[in-house]
């Protein structure tokens, strides 16, 4: 499940309205969406006990959300799956709470756009687990074949280049359950994971001259990879889905930390000094967290 966005205003009943906590959202706040690109912010079909629906406008757009009061301090503002959730102290106005989401309507829109590109991925993802779906991997589009009698899955090219129209053979009937073939095509992904990488690796502390103390594959949520001071690296095996430079770039990242534990010049020094031009990549995988991939 997606860890909710959420902010904490503390809050003076003394003091002029005005949140004393700067906001922890982005440097430059981004342009306010166009009427044209409104994000539905609709009332959840079931309201927490005690808790009401309430509507305000801003000059971007409407935005709704569930309000709860509490004996806490400070106003919460919340955007998980359900949308915007709002916990405020009882003495607080609903004119201040008002003001609040005014405010903070930069931050809730971002926040809001987030979790519908979320869902929307995820929808389109649970269309992916079927015969003729596709999947990325290592950069590019594989396609399913579901109700291959042989037994056995296989795979229709070469799994060290794979080519956009490859195809993996499920030994699954052609109407099986999304999730058989989400943990089959898993399953797959895992292990050419681990013998990629284990390639790679061996590639990498050869030409670095480091060596690594011992290497896992990991699915956390946070990072893409991680390296610990006694030489012990984890490495994401989403991965897997993107270009061959994109898993050389994480690669060489952690094997850099066994000189240089931190991100210092010097460490960036060592990773040019393993993978000259290696910006580029580092690029493209910021603009990506685990996370955002609901597809794995």
């Amino acid at each position: 499940m997606n860890q909710p966005d959420q902010l904490e205003l503390p809050f003076d009943p003394s003091a002029p309205f005005a949140p004393q906590a700067p906001w922890p959202g982005p440097v430059a706040a981004p342009e306010p969406p166009r009427r044209a690109t409104l994000i539905p912010t609709p009332c959840p079909p079931s309201l927490p006990a005690g808790a009401r629906w309430r509507e305000v406008r801003t000059d971007a757009q409407p935005i709704g959300f569930v309000l709860q009061r509490s004996k806490r301090k400070t106003i919460g503002l919340v955007v998980n799956d359900d949308g915007l959730q709002i916990t405020a102290p009882k003495w607080v106005t609903l004119r201040q709470i008002d003001d609040t989401i005014h405010e903070r309507a930069s931050w809730i829109l971002k926040k809001l756009a987030q979790r519908q590109a979320r869902q929307e991925h995820l929808t389109m993802a649970d269309t992916q687990w079927q015969d003729g779906g596709h999947f990325p991997y290592l950069g590019k589009r594989v396609y399913l074949s579901l109700g291959d009698s042989s037994g056995r899955m296989s795979y229709d090219g070469r799994v060290d280049e794979p080519q956009d129209g490859d195809v993996l053979r499920l030994s699954l009937p052609g109407e099986a359950d999304r999730h058989r073939v989400r943990d089959s095509v898993h399953s797959w992904l895992q292990q050419r994971a681990r013998a990629w990488f284990d390639v790679r690796l061996s590639h990498f502390q050869q030409a670095s001259g480091l060596t690594v103390n011992r290497w896992k594959l990991s699915a956390a949520a946070t990072r893409w990879g991680s390296c610990n001071s006694d030489g012990n690296i984890m490495l994401n095996w989403r991965l897997i889905h993107f270009d061959p430079a994109i898993v050389d770039y994480v690669i060489v990242h952690e094997i850099a930390h066994l000189r240089q534990m931190n991100h210092s010049q010097a460490f960036w020094r060592e990773v040019g000094r393993i993978l000259p031009g290696f910006e580029a990549a580092r690029n493209v995988l910021r603009q990506h967290d685990p996370a955002s991939l609901p597809l794995i």
